[in-house]
């Protein structure tokens, strides 16, 4: 397996076990903070979508389909207090629009050659991922770190342990 089938497949692989981490969670889990303050799971999946749509889509433009990127743009740092169940797509909606995103992106990066991973990332964005290799591998990244957060979740809400 190349270092690129490797990203791709890792970016496929954290989309399912973050699925895996959601299943059971109904609408109302979905709005459920662990502590005061921290994120539910809707707006992180939908921050997830956005901010994967806002970093790929700057790097190379087009990836993100732009329906999925409009569910994302909702949910931004301004947005993150708001518990409105409204406000938010359904957790069928979010899930389809992850899965839109990051399988989009996986197949971005299984078009790309090894050579591809060195080229600059633009403007700010290359503060913090300097290169296209730096901006997939923080995709991959982000999706655990986003996993991490959802687990606390379930043991607020007493669900079964998953890992």
């Amino acid at each position: 397996m190349s270092p690129i089938e490797l990203m791709s497949d890792n970016i496929t692989r954290n989309g399912e076990i973050l699925k895996m981490t959601l299943s059971d969670f109904s609408q109302e889990d979905m709005l459920a903070r662990p502590v005061p303050g921290a994120n539910h799971a809707a707006w992180q999946l939908g921050h997830l979508i956005g901010s994967a749509a806002h970093m790929i889509n700057a790097a190379a433009p087009g990836i993100v389909p732009e329906a999925a990127a409009r569910i994302g743009e909702k949910c931004s740092g301004k947005t993150a207090n708001v518990d409105d169940p409204a406000y938010f797509p359904d957790k069928t909606q979010l899930l389809e629009a992850f899965a839109q995103t990051h399988g989009a992106i996986a197949e971005w990066v299984k078009t790309l050659a090894p050579e591809q991973l060195a080229r600059p990332t633009p403007g700010p964005m290359a503060d913090f991922a300097p290169t296209v290799g730096h901006l997939i591998l923080m995709t991959v990244s982000h999706i655990m770190m986003h996993v991490g957060q959802c687990q606390v979740i379930r043991r607020k809400l007493g669900k079964p342990l998953l890992f």
